[in-house]
C-alpha cells in the first residue's frame, strides 16, 4: 500500500466527502477512499473494509433490491444464496476467493476482477431464479480439479461441466367462465308447483287424501331408516373373517392323512384276518377215505 494522506470531512446532513492533502502521493487512492466509506456504509467490518486500500483488492457494489418485485420471494431467494448456517455463502467465498456479505438489498463482495466477476453472476443467477448456487458451487469446484491437470489446459471445459436443466413446475389454470352465446329469447319458464301437482293429478286430491298420502310417505321414508340404521348396528356385531394360516392348513391336511392311514390300517387288517381264517383250513377234511366212526350212539331198534 503507498503512503497516502486523505482528509475525511462529515458533514452535518450526513454525507462524507474525501479529499486528497498536499502529501498525497497516488491519485488513485481517492477511488479507493470511495470504496472504503460504501463498504463501511454497508455494514462490512472496519479491518475487512481497510483492504481495499491495497492495490491487488477490488470491490463490488450488487444491487439485487429491484430484481424481483415480490418480497416474500426476494427474501426467500436472497437466504438460498445464505444458506443454512451461512455455509453456502463460505463455500462461495473459498472457490471465488472472494469476501462476500449480503446485507439488506444489496451484495458487498471484495476480492480480484476474475472473482468479483464469478460473484456477480452468481448473485444474479440466484436472484433471478436461472440456476442455483448449489449448481454454481459444483462447476467452480469441477473447474479447480480441471486447473491442476496441465493436459486439459488448452481444451474447452464445457464437455466435463454438468449442464442443469431448469424445471418448470406446472401452475394451476385458473378457471374461467366461458361466455355463453347472447340469445334475444328468454329461457324457457319452469314448471311451479301448482303445475307439477296438476300433472300428477295431486292437485284434485281432496286434503284428507293428501295427508294420508303424506303420512304415507313419511312412513315408508321412516321406514327405510330404520332398516338401515338397523343393518349398520348389526354390522358391528358381524365377526371379521379370521385370515387362514399355514399351521391352520397344515393340521387340515394332517387330519385327513390320519383319516387316510386309519381307513387302509382297517383294510389291511381284515385281508390279514380273511387271509389267516384260510391258512387255517385242513387239508384232510377235502381228501376221501374211510370214513371214521360217528362217536353218537346208534339207536337199536328191538
Amino acid at each position: 500500500m503507498c503512503l497516502c494522506f486523505l482528509l475525511f470531512v462529515v458533514q452535518v446532513a450526513g454525507s462524507m466527502t474525501v479529499s486528497t492533502t498536499m502529501k498525497t502521493r497516488d491519485p488513485y487512492i481517492i477511488v479507493k477512499a470511495r470504496d472504503l466509506i460504501k463498504l463501511l456504509s454497508r455494514s462490512v467490518p472496519a479491518p475487512q473494509a481497510v483492504k481495499i486500500l491495497n492495490d491487488e483488492m477490488q470491490c463490488d457494489i450488487i444491487k439485487i433490491g429491484s430484481l424481483v418485485r415480490n418480497k416474500d420471494r426476494f427474501v426467500k431467494r436472497r437466504q438460498y444464496l445464505v444458506g443454512p448456517n451461512s455455509s453456502t455463502l463460505k463455500a462461495l467465498e473459498i472457490l471465488t476467493g472472494c469476501y462476500i456479505l449480503v446485507q439488506g438489498n444489496t451484495v458487498a463482495a471484495m476480492g480480484s476482477f476474475k472473482g468479483l466477476k464469478q460473484v456477480r453472476r452468481i448473485v444474479e443467477d440466484c436472484v433471478l431464479n436461472k440456476m442455483h448456487p448449489l449448481h454454481h458451487i459444483k462447476i467452480l469446484m469441477l473447474k479447480r480439479e480441471l486447473a491442476k491437470n496441465p493436459a486439459l489446459a488448452s481444451e474447452n471445459w464445457d464437455r466435463f461441466l454438468p449442464q442443469f436443466k431448469k424445471k418448470n413446475v406446472k401452475q394451476k389454470k385458473v378457471k374461467t367462465n366461458e361466455k355463453k352465446p347472447y340469445t334475444p329469447f328468454p329461457p324457457p319458464q319452469q314448471p311451479s308447483k301448482i303445475d307439477q301437482q296438476l300433472e300428477s293429478g295431486e292437485y284434485f286430491l281432496s286434503d284428507k287424501k293428501k295427508l294420508a298420502k303424506q303420512w304415507e310417505e313419511k312412513q315408508v321414508k321412516q321406514a327405510e331408516k330404520v332398516a338401515e340404521n338397523k343393518k349398520n348396528r348389526e354390522q358391528a356385531f358381524v365377526p371379521p373373517e379370521e385370515p387362514k394360516t399355514h399351521n391352520q392348513d397344515v393340521s387340515n391336511i394332517d387330519k385327513e392323512d390320519v383319516i387316510a392311514m386309519a381307513s387302509l390300517l382297517k383294510k389291511k387288517a381284515k385281508e390279514f384276518r380273511k387271509q389267516k381264517s384260510i391258512d387255517k383250513i385242513d387239508a384232510e377234511e377235502f381228501i376221501a377215505g374211510p370214513s371214521k366212526p360217528s362217536k353218537k350212539k346208534s339207536k337199536s331198534f328191538r
